[in-house]
């Protein structure tokens, strides 16, 4: 006696074997890549079982797993475009023209990454954002005394690196 499981199996392995042949070819001609068209009929097999109990009623599987299998190409093909559009935006934009890092010049970042994360926190929250410090103190559920606190050590750290060492000297 052949189980559900078994019917189901067997059933949509003749669908596979009648199917994928011809899905495969339809798929190659109108998207140009064989990979990509066995992919997606590899995937619309994998939306069959998940809906079979469902399209195994239908009049015509094939029509359904073509619809499928045709919609997937068209939104993979959309998001190909996308892609490419953006791409080109983002290539054709001249970069900003910043001068190569020396000696005398300072990365923020670089600076910043020395500082514990809370007073990283709060110093580019009130400084950078210009949050005052009862918002900060909100923001990160820590007294406004602590945010002042974290604040000087902040500022008394990155005080030595940010010293313009022509000014410094006398």
């Amino acid at each position: 006696m052949e189980t559900d499981a078994e019917s189901r199996e067997s059933r949509v392995a003749g669908v596979y074997a009648r199917a994928c042949g011809p899905l495969v070819g339809l798929l190659t001609v109108m998207g140009g890549s064989r990979a990509d068209a066995e992919e997606i009929a590899q995937d619309s097999f994998v939306k069959l079982l998940e809906h079979w109990d469902k399209v195994r009623a239908y009049d015509d599987v094939d029509a359904w797993l073509r619809t499928v299998a045709v919609r997937m190409l068209v939104s993979r093909h959309r998001r190909r475009q996308v892609a490419v559009r953006g791409l080109r935006r983002l290539t054709s934009r001249t970069p900003l023209a910043s001068p190569p890092p020396d000696a005398t010049r300072l990365d923020l970042g670089d600076a910043l990454a020395t500082l514990p994360l809370g007073s990283r926190a709060v110093l580019l929250l009130h400084h950078v954002h210009d949050l005052p410090v009862d918002e900060v103190a909100t923001l990160l559920r820590v007294p406004p005394g602590t945010v002042k606190s974290r604040l000087s050590r902040a500022r008394a750290a990155l005080a030595p690196l940010l010293a313009d060492p022509e000014r410094s000297t006398p």
